[in-house]
């Protein structure tokens, strides 16, 4: 057998990644899937694979024996490039002095170890030099991110020691620089997402698209409407079964994602941060960091896809630590009162919060200086004296004295023009020259952005936000961005990049300064829920809406990625603000029992019974918060459209939480079976309808082991795992907008 050259193998998390790796050649990804086992003493100690084994995929992948270049490049580089015969988009683009730049890597050279990759690869006659780094989480989450720094030495002379590059002197722009993995020929579908406000995260799936696609984010955060994964697979995603090959973003700027599906080659998904014109310039020495680029395998399904992801953030330190500090039950008092602040009533509020079980007490936007609606006081973070004449101080020392914490938001990059920050500050404003002050017109919700990657700007938001933090105590932040950023001008040129960066650090600097303090990343909703911002903020808001029929459908997508312990889900009003439609407060329990939990309601307006149905819900909350935010999520593949169902199962498959709900009209006279995966097939399991939230209601059909279910003593209902997954439970025909919980406990 021809000789192909050394490979690296690349494993973590049942996932396994080999690359071949040619001598001063960019390595190609020969396979990126489900890891398996081709040497007999792997199965014992995850020794690398032999290189007979290698030979062996090489010989199976090739379509030609060499010499077939530049045909070998239907196998794209890591960085595939036209210089490799590569047809698609190339994974780096840049240009020196307005000639365009073809990288011809003269020497490359990759380090590996079992599940990460760094190669260092130079284009000697280009000057540049570009660093690769491939690595595995412990969860199988594949992760990207990649540099380029401007080698050139301005100074060298032709047919000296060192290479002369054209046009030396002048920068190195960068256009963009992806991060790419290929996938099988058989893949045949793409999912991805759009959205408005407040309806995120809603997935559109399609035949996968002919020849070199891409999908751009021009927002400046990531967007109601961003493409936020491509989900490629085979046929229709499932949620427990199947591959998927899916690609994320980390990061919280503009965006671009690609698919690469051309006859001649394996189709290749990637992405990366879609960079401003002339926003990258490299002086000799300089270089640019791509965001982390995240690639998620799944043999399972979208529930697998999630599973790595979650993996991944748990284990990251700066994640919430729920066995050290359980997810505070939180009242938001933005959909109770708006900005129509009163002292008075807010601490009957907050009484009545501590009187049902609430743990944290946010005061949303009207607080500050002269803000009694939304064109005014951005950027002004003192305390308004005529309605707060005595400060916040005597609000966040009731709230603490009641036990709980004490939130206040803010929406710390934005300005109102009419503001004395404005006033003061023309040029502390993120836009381009001509547009502000007298181009009014163009403003967002009639704001601008401030620039933050000025340290004059960036040191004044941070001195008021940290003065106020100090002075009351502030426990949590509910960190607001509601405008898109549309001219980043900064400096003079394109500054989107620097801006994205300073928000990172603010938040990490507070954190850092107050510890203890927790952030929640809010953008008009989900408007920035990436897994950029993830690494920085505690908790994210998925959605403007508590409508629980629109927010059973946004909870599901948002948490592909994000942890459950991580998603803002509020009990709010009926009707809701968003929608004004009406749902029982069971229905919204359930649904907000999915996230971290917690009311977004003016709840001094509850009814005795209402209050008594809250007591109860929050303890229940408080009961399973310990399983719902550390076990695994899984969602059941439901023929009738109008039903969803939604699980959590701890590690030791003891116990286990699902919500079964409705978003229509069931369509058959006989509704489905519930199949309860995640259990041990081995043991029994106690089932327990949870009433806490409230009554629920259904028609013509109630299961037996439904009505033993409800029974609140031990005589209830008892099944085999094995059963319970592999026959499921009869539902019964619950009624539009209606919610069950579910709870499963080994005997």
């Amino acid at each position: 057998m021809f000789d192909q050259g050394p490979h690296a193998v690349l494993r973590g998390g049942g996932v396994c990644v080999i690359l071949k790796t040619p001598a001063d050649e960019m390595p190609q990804v020969e396979y990126w899937g489900r890891d398996f086992v081709c040497a007999a003493n792997d199965a014992a100690d995850g020794a690398a694979f032999d290189e007979s084994a290698l030979a062996a995929l090489d010989a199976m992948t090739l379509k030609d024996t060499p010499p077939n270049k530049p045909d070998a490049a239907w196998r794209p580089s890591l960085i595939p490039q036209g210089a490799e015969g590569w047809a698609g988009r190339a994974g780096l683009e840049c240009s020196r002095g307005g000639r365009p730049v073809y990288a011809r890597w003269t020497h490359v050279e990759s380090v590996s170890e079992p599940s990460a990759l760094t190669v260092t690869a130079e284009d000697a006659v280009n000057g540049l030099r570009l660093t690769a780094t491939l690595r595995i989480a412990e969860s199988g989450l594949v992760i990207a991110r990649h540099a380029v720094t401007n080698i050139a030495d301005p100074n060298a002379a032709p047919g000296g020691a060192a290479q002369a590059v054209p046009n030396a002197d002048e920068p190195l722009a960068v256009n963009w620089l992806d991060a790419t993995l290929p996938m099988p020929k058989r893949v045949d579908m793409l999912t991805q997402f759009t959205g408005r406000w407040p309806l995120e995260k809603q997935p559109a799936t399609a035949a996968l698209p002919v020849g070199s696609v891409t999908r751009d984010c021009r927002r400046g955060k990531t967007g109601h409407d961003s493409p936020w994964m491509f989900i490629a697979s085979v046929g229709t995603p499932r949620s427990q079964s199947d591959e998927i090959w899916a690609c994320h973003l980390a990061w919280s700027g503009n965006q671009t994602y690609r698919i690469d599906n051309l006859s001649a080659h394996e189709p290749v998904v990637g992405a990366g941060e879609l960079l401003g014109p002339g926003e990258v310039r490299l002086a000799p020495g300089e270089s640019y960091t791509t965001p982390e680029v995240c690639f998620s395998y799944s043999s399972r399904g979208l529930d697998g896809v999630a599973d790595r992801f979650h993996g991944w953030l748990r284990s990251l330190p700066g994640h919430v630590d729920v066995a050290a500090k359980p997810r505070p039950f939180t009242l938001n008092t933005w959909e109770a009162v708006y900005f129509n602040h009163d002292e008075a009533t807010l601490k009957r509020l907050a009484d009545r919060a501590a009187e049902v079980g609430v743990e944290r007490f946010v005061l949303d936007d009207g607080w500050f200086h002269e803000r009694r609606d939304d064109t005014r006081g951005l950027g002004d973070w003192v305390v308004d004296p005529e309605v707060w004449p005595a400060g916040l101080d005597g609000l966040a020392v009731h709230v603490h004295d009641l036990g709980m914490e004490f939130g206040l938001w803010f929406e710390p990059e934005m300005v109102n023009l009419d503001s004395d920050l404005a006033r003061a500050h023309p040029d502390w404003i993120l836009a381009a020259p001509e547009a502000v002050p007298c181009r009014e017109d163009l403003s967002y919700r009639t704001q601008y952005v401030l620039d933050l990657a000025n340290p004059d700007t960036y040191a004044h938001v941070r001195d008021q936000m940290a003065a106020l933090i100090e002075r009351l105590g502030v426990d949590y932040i509910k960190w607001d961005h509601n405008r898109e950023v549309t001219e980043p001008m900064h400096d003079g040129r394109f500054g989107l990049h620097e801006q994205t960066e300073a928000c990172y650090r603010l938040f990490d600097e507070l954190k850092t300064r107050f510890p203890g303090l927790e952030i929640e990343s809010c953008s008009s909703g989900g408007a920035r829920t990436d897994a950029g911002i993830l690494q920085h903020a505690d908790r994210i808001w998925a959605s403007d809406s508590n409508d629980p029929r629109d927010r059973v459908d946004i909870q599901r997508w948002t948490e592909l990625i994000v942890p459950p312990e991580m998603i803002g889900a509020h009990v709010g009003p009926s009707p809701a603000h968003s929608t004004a439609r009406a749902t029982d407060l069971s229905y919204r329990a359930a649904i907000s029992l999915t996230g971290c939990s917690g009311f977004e309601w003016n709840i001094l307006e509850c009814s005795d019974d209402e209050i008594a149905v809250l007591k109860s819900f929050v303890a229940l909350y408080k009961e399973l918060r310990g399983l719902l935010h550390a076990g695994r999520v899984m969602h059941a593949d439901l023929k009738d459209p109008s039903l969803r169902a939604r699980g959590v199962v701890n590690a030791d498959r003891t116990r286990a939480v699902w919500v079964v709900a409705t978003v229509d009209n069931i369509r058959d006279w006989l509704a489905e079976r519930l199949c309860v995966t995640g259990l041990d097939p081995e043991r029994s399991y106690r089932v327990r309808l949870r009433r806490e939230i409230g009554e629920s209601h259904w028609g013509w059909v109630t299961p037996q082991w439904l009505t033993d279910a409800g029974k609140s003593d031990e005589t209830g209902f008892v099944a085999p795992g094995r059963l319970l997954a592999e026959v499921g439970l009869q539902l019964p025909n619950l009624w539009p907008m209606q919610a069950i919980v579910l709870e499963f406990e080994a005997v």
